[in-house]
């Protein structure tokens, strides 16, 4: 947790991620403030791996967004047996803002990530994905 905040006090770095267990509220306040006064961005991992760890995950933080990253079924691809990588983000807190999800696919052929709105009820299936390259 030091080194974290003191990469991010540093403010010659264009981002500082870090693996944690456990995130209080006093730590990730400071955090935030290094974070802020440099200009760094700030990416603290947090993995569950236990079912005492997973409960750490509801409780607050001063962490300007909040997402959690799940992975989906494979896009089936011409070759048997691989798939083209694909994850659920969920935007589950941002301050000033509204929760979202989105599909991330891997990059193509082209090298390029597919982007989409998650469809919850089926509404957004019209919808195609965008192409960020």
């Amino acid at each position: 947790l030091t080194n974290f905040e003191e990469g991010l006090r540093f403010g010659g770095l264009g981002a500082v991620v870090a693996e944690l267990v456990r995130l209080p509220m006093t730590a990730s306040r400071r955090l935030q403030l290094a974070a802020e006064a440099s200009g760094t961005i700030g990416i603290a991992l947090r993995r569950g791996r236990r079912p005492t760890e997973a409960a750490e995950f509801g409780q607050p933080t001063a962490a300007t967004t909040r997402w959690r990253i799940s992975l989906l079924p494979s896009e089936p691809l011409p070759v048997p047996g691989i798939g083209r990588a694909r994850w659920l983000a969920e935007l589950i807190r941002a301050r000033a803002g509204e929760a979202a999800e989105f599909e991330i696919g891997a990059c193509d052929a082209t090298g390029r990530i597919s982007l989409s709105p998650h469809a919850r009820d089926g509404q957004d299936q019209a919808r195609r994905p965008r192409n960020f390259g």
